[in-house]
């Protein structure tokens, strides 16, 4: 596994599991992380082990968000059928999809900002794994959308839940407040196959599992939801697909919500107001 990410400052890493380096240090031609990802989606971006420096431990390093700014914000809702049921809603037979605004994007450390209880009083927090794509594509068939995604993330996605209920049309708002998305500090590239139905997702509150199931119980496999958005319209590099979550659990002031996508990575985000 590969992985693009930013220093807090902005530089760009290319990692793996011996640590990160300058992408620059691999790829002397490419400035951003987001230069990287068509090389990325296509299998040729280098290795860290022939970088012209060496790697520095994940743990010695401060992480920003691993693209400056991301493009289409898309989500899908009621993507596991056992979600569905709790919510008391009917399993949808198309993805369920919803677009958030960039100024949901914070930080992969958070914090989490609830809005004023005026606004919302039940804020739900949804681990979920999400899709980066890597480069401009339409109308892609589902067995062909390994050649235009660049990697994989989790994110930590949240709902005002009380202004959703008021009116389903309220989805967007629900969805929108400031820092209702919280990416992980790095985007993971495959570098081979990789059994993603057999993978776990979690989400966790103060350390306490609170909703887990695996990939392969979707209702829409990412590859599917990519190639049903192609269709629709024009996907580019940076577009991201937060997946579906397999539940969630109410937040408050103080609380530590933590996303976990097996094998993939985990982003942690404290909850303020």
């Amino acid at each position: 596994m590969k992985y693009l990410a930013r220093t807090a400052t902005g530089n760009p890493l290319l990692g793996d599991e011996t640590g990160y380096v300058p992408l620059g240090a691999v790829e002397p031609d490419l400035e951003t992380v987001r230069d990287a990802l068509p090389r990325a989606a296509a299998g040729t971006l280098g290795s860290v082990a022939s970088a012209t420096a060496d790697p520095v431990p994940a743990a010695d390093l401060s992480f920003g968000a691993p693209l400056a700014s991301f493009g289409k914000l898309w989500g899908i809702g009621l993507n596991y059928a056992e979600h569905a049921g709790d919510l008391d809603e009917e399993r949808p037979t198309e993805p369920a999809s919803f677009m958030k605004p960039s100024s949901a994007l914070t930080g992969p450390d958070g914090p989490i900002r609830l809005p004023p209880r005026s606004q919302s009083e039940r804020v739900t927090a949804e681990a979920e794994l999400a899709v980066v794509m890597g480069r401009t594509c339409r109308g892609v068939d589902e067995g062909e959308v390994s050649d235009v995604i660049a990697g994989f993330l989790p994110v930590i996605d949240m709902t005002a839940e009380d202004v959703l209920q008021q009116n389903p049309r309220f989805l967007t708002r629900a969805k929108s407040y400031d820092t209702f998305l919280v990416p992980g500090a790095a985007i993971a590239v495959l570098e081979g196959p990789l059994d993603l139905d057999g993978l776990s997702v979690r989400t966790e509150v103060n350390g306490e599992v609170r909703a887990e199931n695996e990939i392969r119980n979707m209702l829409f496999p990412p590859a599917e939801i990519v190639s049903f958005h192609a269709d629709a319209m024009t996907l580019e590099p940076g577009d991201l697909f937060s997946t579906g979550t397999p539940g969630a659990a109410p937040i408050a002031p103080g609380d530590e919500v933590r996303a976990v996508v097996e094998s993939i990575g985990s982003v942690t985000a404290p909850v303020t107001r």
